[in-house]
């Protein structure tokens, strides 16, 4: 029970999951906005937030601090609000913040998970409400790193699929907030002759030209375009990319973030991806930009009905973080 009651708050706090490292002065707990009634999650009320201001909060900021509420603790919707408020740079949407948490059963006041047991904070992309709960990426809106806030989340009941869980209490501080570059930057890497030709647009969109009359390579091709100077990626981490897909039979755009308008995100190195992503981009550095020329096998060839099981891939690859 105690482990599926953690999954379920990950789940809970990450939406679509993602993620994977203060100071002193000490306020009135501020209000937060609520859920977005405009996507049809319900909205907290006064009475959510009210329980949740009357949580007591003991340690400094930097580690786990310990949380004391009444039993059972409920809420009807995702509810925040700043406990202590930060003195480091000032949050802006679209920055990469990283964040530390521990969290509490609502009925028993067990302790579910700590990032700072484990040492592994979580990352967000602030105003990015695919991934997290809006309540609590709203009541970052316009904190500053240090901050640290309390957010809970209402229980569930019994279903087919999964046990009943209680209300999950949390306290998170920010740790970090930093700009990620939306294209690769480095130094260009000369073009190789007989690789497939990139050329960049303005704000960095690269287009693929296949060399007239060549022969796809039977094995997987990895060439730099930029070199980064950021740390090398390493097995198992979550990478954020901007990526541009075509075949190498006609050149034909089969997917690509850059049109989508938004980076991707994924761990690396662990299967989420196909073999050549996997094997391509561990080592790289971040703030390089690669071309992948992926053969069948290392690409969907081991899926029969899938549309490009007999297809060589051609990736431009921008890293633009790494965690």
């Amino acid at each position: 029970m105690r482990r599926l009651a953690a999954a379920l708050l990950t789940t809970t706090l990450l939406l679509a999951g993602c993620g994977q490292s203060s100071e002193e002065p000490e306020t009135e707990p501020t209000e937060s906005a609520s859920t977005d009634g405009a996507d049809g999650a319900a909205e907290a009320t006064p009475e959510d937030l009210a329980a949740l201001e009357a949580v007591e909060v003991e340690g400094d900021l930097g580690a786990a601090p310990t949380l004391t509420f009444e039993q059972p603790f409920a809420v009807s919707a995702p509810v925040a609000i700043v406990e202590t408020e930060g003195t480091g740079s000032e949050l802006a949407e679209g920055q990469s913040v990283t964040f530390h948490y521990v969290a509490y059963d609502g009925d028993n006041g067990e302790t579910l998970g700590s990032t700072w047991e484990t040492d592994q904070p979580l990352r967000m992309k602030l105003g990015d409400q695919q991934y997290y709960i809006p309540a609590l990426t709203e009541a970052m809106a316009g904190q500053k790193v240090g901050t640290r806030f309390l957010f809970a989340t209402p229980g569930g009941e019994a279903t087919e699929e999964a046990e009943a869980f209680a209300a999950a209490v949390m306290a998170v501080e920010v740790i970090e907030a930093k700009d990620v570059p939306t294209r690769a930057e480095g130094t260009a890497v000369a073009p190789v002759e007989g690789l497939p030709t990139v050329t960049l647009g303005e704000d960095g969109a690269p287009s693929v030209e296949i060399p007239e009359g060549s022969t796809a390579p039977t094995d997987l091709t990895v060439q730099p375009l930029i070199e980064g100077t950021g740390p090398e990626v390493q097995q198992g981490q979550t990478i954020s990319v901007q990526y541009h897909g075509v075949k190498y039979s006609d050149g034909e755009v089969f997917d690509s973030s850059w049109e989508r308008g938004t980076p991707a995100e994924f761990a690396i190195g662990v299967g989420q991806v196909i073999q050549g992503w996997d094997q391509a981009l561990v080592g790289q550095e971040v703030g390089s930009q690669v071309l992948l020329v992926i053969p069948p096998d290392l690409a969907y060839g081991g899926q029969p009905d899938h549309e490009l099981a007999e297809e060589t891939l051609v990736f431009v690859v921008d890293i633009l973080d790494a965690y």
